[in-house]
């Protein structure tokens, strides 16, 4: 997909699946975070479009986080990526020059590996991902259908090497046998640069769709990765939590229906160059604060 209009109406065709939340009237405007401190004791960040595109760090995103731990404020970055395990996820962060603890960083991967069956989980995964950290027996599939057929269960991680061929074969193996899936990422697509990524959320709704029943969604906006967040922020009342992100039918609404604050963060991610409060009036899903960058 490379159509943020496209995204958007895929988006509100499964508005039925997604969670339901309550919205302020109005979304207030502010220069930079450093304007809601006084009301906002914990910053929860998305990473793509808010912290970087790519492998590219936004401009100032890094400093600004470093400010608000210096005003005692508590920071978590809570991703989608599903494609690499914890270490890597904190890695790479690293690597774009963010200084983040390992206990901040938390991803959707890690909700959807909670609880595994002890069956054989078929992995659709990066190449490089080593699934050393899946509590389960894996088998990563590719092109040989028999493979699909051979599991217990699918966990979906990546859609680094995925296309609609073993789209087709997946489709085909769940017909014909119906298991448990596993989205690991709930995002439909991930902005890269002016173009946008398909994830896999896009190919786990693709199974919905076929009315296949079996099939669970991680990551946001669904409960459970905001559950992890929650655990971690001992004593911090959620009226007094933000999610700062740039997606308004995941890092919103989901943040919104678990009773968080939200900011929606307009200039680099999905609504580059568009007019967001248009996506919003139509939308209806309404961010307690909007702003350019954090």
């Amino acid at each position: 997909m490379d159509d943020k209009e496209q995204i958007f109406e895929r988006y509100e065709a499964l508005r039925h699946r997604l969670p339901n939340a309550d919205f302020a009237q109005q979304a207030h405007k502010v220069q930079s975070l450093l304007d809601i401190t006084d009301s906002i004791d914990a910053f929860i960040f998305d990473a793509f479009g808010v912290l970087n595109i790519g492998e590219n760090p936004i401009p100032g995103a890094g400093d600004r986080l470093d400010q608000l731990r210096l005003a005692g404020k508590q920071i978590r970055i809570l991703s989608n990526a599903a494609s690499y395990n914890h270490e890597r996820a904190t890695e790479k962060f690293h690597k774009l020059g963010i200084n983040i603890n390992p206990e901040e960083v938390i991803t959707s991967r890690t909700s959807a590996i909670q609880g595994l069956a002890p069956i054989i989980w078929g992995c659709i995964a990066a190449p490089s991902d080593d699934l050393c950290d899946i509590p389960a027996e894996t088998l990563r599939l590719g092109d040989d259908k028999a493979d699909y057929d051979r599991v217990g269960g699918i966990l979906f991680l990546s859609t680094e090497t995925w296309n609609e061929t073993r789209q087709a074969i997946l489709n085909e193996s769940l017909l014909q046998n119906n298991r448990p899936v596993r989205i690991a990422n709930a995002d439909i697509a991930a902005p890269r640069g002016l173009e946008f990524s398909l994830e896999p959320g896009q190919f786990g709704h693709t199974l919905v769709d076929l009315g296949l029943p079996d099939v669970r969604f991680f990551g946001k906006p669904f409960p459970e990765v905001f559950d992890t967040v929650n655990e971690s922020l001992v004593g911090i009342d959620p009226s007094r939590i933000a999610m700062c992100g740039d997606t308004l039918h995941t890092d919103i609404l989901g943040a919104m229906a678990y009773g968080w604050k939200t900011v929606l963060v307009e200039r680099d991610g999905m609504f580059c160059g568009a007019n967001a409060a248009d996506f919003i009036k139509r939308s209806a899903i309404v961010p307690t604060w909007r702003v350019d960058r954090i």
